[in-house]
């Protein structure tokens, strides 16, 4: 006995929309936390380090040799700004993607290739977890198959 599930209109990629979607809000969160706070490293601050030297004389954030204040805030600024642009193409990525399943070749590149770039942008991979969702999102995306109808 074969079982059939009648899908009333058309079939969409939605497990890699629902990935490539959270993996985008996962990086324009990321890429808003670098904007707003200029914290884009692992262990340290944009614009110094912790240690000896703050300019009281304290121990308190320093800035590292030849780094003005001004500098690195405006450059975190801007890693904050193109971490945020690559999350909102990977969350537009993935809404074309559910509209138009039959471009989801297109689409599943676009938000692999944001994906994969949000690395060495400023959204940091989006804590990691949005390069990963994002990147299989993308692939799921790229290798989905639209059903075939039967014909009896």
């Amino acid at each position: 006995m074969e079982v059939k599930f009648i899908m009333s209109g058309t079939e969409k990629p939605t497990v890699a929309f629902i990935l490539s979607l959270l993996g985008g809000i996962f990086l324009l969160l990321r890429g808003g936390i670098v904007f707003m706070t200029r914290w884009y490293g692992f262990g340290g601050m944009m614009n110094g380090y912790w240690g000896w030297g703050g300019m009281m004389g304290g121990y308190d954030w320093g800035y590292g040799p030849g780094v003005g204040m001004m500098g690195a805030y405006s450059f975190g600024r801007m890693l904050g700004i193109v971490g945020m642009l690559f999350g909102v193409v990977v969350i537009i990525g993935a809404f074309m993607l559910y509209n138009n399943p039959s471009q989801h070749t297109t689409w599943g590149l676009v938000i692999v290739i944001f994906s994969a770039l949000s690395i060495i942008g400023g959204a940091m991979a989006g804590l990691g977890i949005g390069f990963v969702l994002g990147l299989i999102g993308g692939i799921l995306a790229l290798t989905w198959k639209p059903p075939t109808t039967e014909k009896k």
